[in-house]
């Protein structure tokens, strides 16, 4: 082990992507901190750096390896360790690149501490799974009130444009017993809420033969924690069943991250989406009409989308522009330009879209997604809702979320961080 000269070793951690990812970076901090070790910024001249990586696109990669050079020109004699999706996908190019010292994939993360603490011997315990089937247990601890739960990894479908398999394997989880055991020890540090999240959250029961819907029943008995919100869903797994048990009166928040991708049928069927317009749309008015009621908040829908598929024409856009802005009205649209990702079937195809149009396009989404936010703002107001205190201001105000993910500002009152008041939105 790398000791400083207080004879601890002084580890620092970077964390691109998702909220799996910072959930799994908290982890191994905890794992380091339990060992003796000493988490400092990135800034102070830590003895190793440990880099959890994103490769959702070509940007991602680009940044992985930008911090990655960064970190070795900062303190040359640290150990660089890189983990995450872009070192799964692709190992070698990370292994060239100077001052890294070893490369775990997405796959071996359960590994990664060990092997660092044993000075990287190589030495893996004999009950180490090292098959699709291994699972990192993962949960955020950052934030005072809100931390983010590992419940499933990996995902079987395989989208036309998506690495994410290739990079996280095969779905996969740890029983329901377990999940529930770490949310009783989120409970403990004094956390109100959980964010559910996976690779392919709905998914979840593939490895233990359980379902997402008994998942969420045991949590919601969990004690301690207030309010939980579900990560992004696909919308064929977020059943009516599950729709109808939220909104008889639970824990979980009216609030759902849906992938979407594209508003043109003829997209969605390139994609390898597994549902059209008229069946996303349905799901969208099953939501509301179960969960919204006069006087009450409003759903918030976050809505995923993908601009310049190869062969979206300005025809089919436009049919994606239309049915968000006339059908589905989300609160706010979460806007990604297609990246060309190789190994991918869709980055074969030879009717590419052009740069400069995928620009205007997330130009005019974002355009619109700032009018629908407005409108839902607007709708909301006047309206009574819990907020969950988060944070205090140096301007002598604090701040939380309602649970349909609105932000509050209010006078500061002692005490209250962590705390859920009713106020008026």
């Amino acid at each position: 082990m790398v000791k400083n000269h207080r004879g601890k070793m002084r580890i620092a951690f970077v964390t691109l992507g998702c909220k799996l990812n910072y959930a799994e970076t908290s982890s191994y901090e905890r794992a380091f901190v339990n060992a003796g070790a000493e988490v400092v910024p990135w800034t102070a001249g830590a003895d190793i750096f440990v880099v959890n990586t994103c490769s959702v696109t070509e940007h991602s990669d680009k940044k992985s390896r930008n911090i990655i050079r960064k970190l070795h020109r900062q303190n040359p004699m640290a150990q660089i360790i890189v983990t995450g999706c872009y070192a799964q996908l692709k190992r070698e190019e990370i292994e060239g690149i100077e001052g890294v010292t070893k490369v775990f994939g997405a796959n071996e993360k359960a590994f990664l501490v060990r092997q660092v603490l044993d000075g990287f011997n190589g030495t893996i315990s004999e009950d180490a799974d090292c098959g699709h089937a291994n699972f990192f247990p993962a949960y955020s601890s950052g934030e005072r009130t809100r931390s983010f739960l590992k419940v499933q990894d990996g995902c079987d479908y395989k989208c036309a444009y998506c690495t994410v398999p290739y990079a996280r394997g095969e779905s996969r989880n740890i029983p329901i017993s377990q999940v529930v055991a770490q949310a009783r020890e989120i409970a403990s540090k004094g956390i109100k809420e959980i964010v559910i999240t996976g690779v392919n959250t709905g998914d979840f029961g593939k490895s233990t033969g359980e379902s997402f819907f008994d998942l969420l029943k045991q949590l919601n008995q969990v004690e301690g924690i207030e309010r939980y919100r579900i990560s992004s869903i696909e919308p064929n797994l977020l059943t009516e069943e599950i729709i109808d048990w939220i909104a008889s009166g639970t824990k979980f928040l009216p609030h759902f991250h849906i992938p979407l991708q594209s508003g043109s049928d003829t997209i969605l069927k390139e994609m390898g989406r597994r549902y059209d317009t008229e069946t996303f749309a349905r799901k969208i008015d099953y939501v509301r009409q179960k969960m919204e009621r006069p006087g009450s908040p409003k759903v918030f829908l976050g809505i995923d989308v993908i601009v310049g598929f190869p062969g979206e024409s300005e025809e089919l856009f436009r049919q994606t522009y239309d049915f968000l802005k006339d059908r589905i009205r989300p609160a706010f649209i979460h806007i990604f330009p297609y990246s060309r990702r190789k190994g991918t079937p869709a980055a074969e195809r030879k009717d590419q879209v052009m740069d400069s149009l995928k620009t205007e396009r997330v130009a005019a989404l974002e355009g619109l997604c700032d009018k629908l936010h407005t409108e839902f703002l607007a709708a909301n107001r006047g309206i009574r809702d819990n907020v969950l205190i988060e944070c205090r201001h140096k301007d002598g105000t604090m701040s939380g979320y309602t649970g349909n993910y609105i932000r509050k500002v209010l006078p500061w009152e002692e005490g209250s961080i962590g705390k859920i008041i009713e106020v008026e939105i």
